[in-house]
C-alpha cells in the first residue's frame, strides 16, 4: 500500500498537472531535454511540478513573471536533478528574475598593519560594482537576468551554470567540490579537476584556442558551474577535451548525456 506521503505527492501533480502545450513548447526549446527518453521526460515534468510549487518566483526591477517564464527557469533547473532530487534544492525558496543584467555591489575588507601611533587593527572597505546575468547565494536566492535566460546564447546556459553552484555550495561555499556520492573518490575528483582547470589557465594565459568559455578560468567554483552546464547543453566537448572531469560529473548527476547525444544521431 503506497505511504502517505506517496499519496499525497500523486494528489499534487494530478492536481497541478502542467497544461501538454506549455510544456511541449519548453521541451522543445531545449536540446538536452528533447534528448531524454519519455520516461526520463515524465519524471522530470513531475520534478518540474514540484519544484514549482516549492519555490517562489519574484520580479525584480518592474518585471512582471509569468507562467512561461516560471516553466522555462524550473525546467532547466531541474534537468541537473532528475536523478538527484528535489532535496538537493532545499534550504531557499526564492528565485528573483530581472528584466536584464543587474547591478550588485561588493565590499571588500583588507587588514591594514598597525599604525604609527597606536598598536590596532584597522580594516579599509573597498566598495566593487558588478554588471551579473546570475548569481547564487548560500542559504539564499537564485538571480537571474530573464534576457539571458531567454536568449539560449550557444554553449552557455545561465540557469544550469547558478543552479550547479547551488549544488556545489551544499557543503559550504562554492569551490568545485560539491558533496559527492557514497563510491565517488574524493581524492580523485579533486586530482582530475585541479589538473584540469590548471590546463585550462594555461592554455588561456598562453593564447592558444579554447572551446571551454574562457569564464571557467576565473575560479575552481566556475569551472565546475561551467563545466556543468556544457556537460548538459554540449557534452561532446567536455567529453573530448575534459574526459576525466566528464566522468566525475556523470557519476556526480548521474546522468551520461553524451551516451543519449550518440543515441539520438
Amino acid at each position: 500500500m503506497p505511504s502517505a506521503r506517496r499519496l499525497y505527492r500523486r494528489w499534487l501533480l494530478k492536481r497541478h498537472r502542467l497544461p501538454e502545450a506549455d510544456w511541449a513548447r519548453a521541451v522543445e526549446r531545449l536540446p538536452f531535454c528533447r534528448a531524454l527518453d519519455p520516461a526520463d521526460r515524465q519524471r522530470l515534468r513531475e520534478l518540474v511540478t514540484l519544484f514549482l510549487l516549492d519555490k517562489k518566483f519574484e520580479g525584480a526591477a518592474g518585471l512582471v513573471v509569468s507562467d512561461g517564464m516560471r516553466l522555462s527557469v524550473a525546467l532547466q533547473a531541474c534537468v541537473l536533478i532528475l536523478n538527484l532530487g528535489l532535496e538537493y534544492y532545499a534550504g531557499w525558496s526564492a528565485i528573483i528574475l530581472y528584466p536584464g543584467d543587474f547591478r550588485v555591489r561588493r565590499q571588500h575588507a583588507e587588514e591594514l598593519a598597525e599604525t604609527l601611533w597606536e598598536h590596532e587593527s584597522l580594516a579599509l572597505v573597498h566598495e566593487t560594482s558588478d554588471e551579473l546575468s546570475g548569481e547564487s547565494w548560500p542559504r539564499g536566492p537564485v538571480i537571474l537576468s530573464w534576457q539571458a535566460v531567454d536568449a539560449g546564447d550557444a554553449g552557455q546556459n545561465i540557469v544550469l551554470h547558478e543552479f550547479a553552484h547551488k549544488l556545489d555550495m551544499l557543503n559550504g561555499e562554492a569551490d568545485g567540490f560539491p558533496p559527492l556520492h557514497p563510491g565517488m573518490h574524493a581524492p580523485a575528483w579533486t586530482r582530475d579537476f585541479e589538473d584540469a582547470y590548471r590546463h585550462l589557465c594555461d592554455a588561456l594565459d598562453s593564447g592558444a584556442p579554447v572551446d571551454i568559455d574562457p569564464y571557467a578560468a576565473e575560479s575552481p567554483a566556475e569551472f565546475f558551474a561551467v563545466l556543468s552546464e556544457t556537460f548538459f547543453i554540449d557534452p561532446r566537448l567536455v567529453h573530448r577535451d575534459f574526459p576525466d572531469v566528464y566522468r566525475h560529473l556523470r557519476d556526480f548527476y548521474r546522468q551520461d548525456p553524451h551516451a543519449l547525444m550518440l543515441a539520438a544521431t
